[in-house]
């Protein structure tokens, strides 16, 4: 039987559960291809409508199976799914990697395994990567560290998505790479059906490394799969699932700080996920040209470097109820700003909105995972992601049903205007609908849980 350490006086980062759940966490969400995501899918041959379906069955996919992922990460154990995470990022990527662009159908469907495999790899490494590194912290009494790993993982992060999106960017375009070799003056041509496959490629690799990373991770001694009153029955295993999933769920909807916690962040953070999914259009309508946009989510980056240390003193220093109110009113004022759209400066608004994004994914970690039993940890994890995505898919119906009451009412003022005119006015007034959205939730959302928080022991 293994021994409980003693109180650990070295670095958390000497923890090799610690070390490679950093490196996953680069590895997994470092995809070379965001900077060129949407052309990438129309350059093979799909259209915007097939588009947005993909996006969509992508995000379903994920909704669905958030929680019996968590469920499952806690019965069968956290490195287990993770190993089987890694394993569908590869699949995912080697579909599409060797797609012939321009096939039709065949395209459409090797890209609708890449979005249903994709939602599957997204839900069962949410939470349970977290859940796995937090209780190697409270394996080697060192659970007070996790802000200090949460701020090195984000800062990590961070310079992965800088590094993946230079360098994907410089890979999608055959004119600048023919350009690079002629330079250097290499015998070197590469066409454009290659170059749009080259960050395909680099990702592959990146979910190689992330395969090898989760293949070397260990299962904390209270979370290994023994530990839990599943059998390897099957019957059993699945009444085991479903009452762990039922729990979890009640233990979220008894405890009103867990409860809390999971309303406000998905409040603040559907509506920057949102904008973060409308940049393009967003810096097009501020002036800015479309060679400057990976270069602006690069900037964004290497400011979110600084991000984790503000949030980690933070919620050292300041109460749960005043870190809300904090960021709160900063987003409202940002969102103020981006139905501005200000000429060029617009662009600091929708930093800041990035900047929030960061802000509320450390607080939610930190403040969650401070109040769940380890036993249940991947399942709520997993409830708050897909609260979340559930949250972002009500976002995205509600703003394409307003853009088009917007559009056909500009349509009756000003028949004869052109359809830009007409797209770019309902996208600009249907961005000013933001703010005033985010209180209107915000204010639903105290009504449901500040009543239930009075005298209750945590400090809110």
């Amino acid at each position: 039987m293994s021994t409980i350490p003693a109180p650990a006086t070295v670095s958390p980062f000497a923890l090799t559960n610690i070390r490679r759940f950093l490196a996953f966490r680069v590895l997994f969400n470092a995809r070379f291809y965001y900077p060129v995501f949407t052309v990438l899918f129309l350059d093979f041959g799909l259209s915007l409508e097939q588009f947005a379906f993909l996006n969509t069955v992508w995000a379903f996919t994920i909704v669905l199976a958030e929680v019996p992922s968590g469920a499952l990460a806690d019965l069968m154990g956290r490195k287990r799914l993770l190993v089987a995470t890694s394993f569908l990022m590869l699949v995912e990527m080697a579909l599409i990697a060797w797609a012939p662009a321009g096939s039709g159908s065949l395209v459409f469907w090797l890209f609708l395994g890449n979005r249903v495999i994709s939602g599957l790899a997204e839900a069962m490494s949410s939470g349970t990567d977290e859940a796995l590194a937090y209780d190697t912290l409270v394996e080697h009494h060192m659970a007070d560290k996790w802000p200090l790993v949460l701020d090195w993982q984000m800062r990590l992060q961070n310079l992965g998505f800088i590094f993946a999106m230079t360098l994907g960017g410089m890979a999608y375009d055959h004119d600048m790479l023919n350009r690079i070799f002629a330079f250097f003056a290499l015998n070197v041509h590469i066409e454009q059906n290659l170059s749009m496959r080259l960050p395909i490629f680099l990702s592959l690799v990146f979910a190689l490394f992330a395969l090898l990373t989760t293949l070397g991770m260990q299962e904390p001694g209270r979370s290994k799969p023994g530990t839990h009153s599943a059998t390897t029955n099957s019957k059993q295993g699945l009444a085991a699932l479903t009452g762990l999933t039922l729990r979890a769920g009640a233990w979220i909807v008894r405890t009103p700080y867990a409860l809390a916690i999971i309303l406000f962040a998905m409040s603040i953070d559907h509506i920057l996920r949102m904008l973060a999914t409308l940049t393009s259009q967003y810096y097009r309508l501020i002036g800015l040209p479309e060679s400057a946009f990976g270069l602006i989510g690069s900037a964004i980056a290497v400011i979110g470097l600084v991000v984790p240390r503000l949030a980690r003193a933070m919620v050292a220093r300041y109460s749960p109820g005043m870190n809300l109110l904090v960021l709160s009113l900063a987003m409202f004022v940002a969102l103020v700003l981006l139905g501005k759209f200000i000429p060029y400066y617009g662009v600091l608004p929708m930093a800041a909105s990035f900047i929030g994004m960061m802000m509320v994914s450390f607080f939610t970690s930190h403040y969650l995972n401070a109040i769940t039993s380890s036993t249940q940890r991947a399942t709520v994890l997993s409830f708050k992601g897909m609260a979340f995505n559930v949250a972002y898919g009500c976002i995205g119906i509600g703003f394409a049903a307003l853009i088009r009451h917007e559009r056909l009412l500009l349509t009756e003022q000003y028949p004869q205007a052109g359809e830009a005119f007409l797209a770019n006015t309902a996208f600009k007034t249907t961005i000013g609908w933001f703010p005033w959205y985010l209180i209107l939730v915000l204010l639903a959302v105290c009504l449901l849980t500040l009543p239930r928080l009075r005298g209750k022991q945590q400090a809110w």
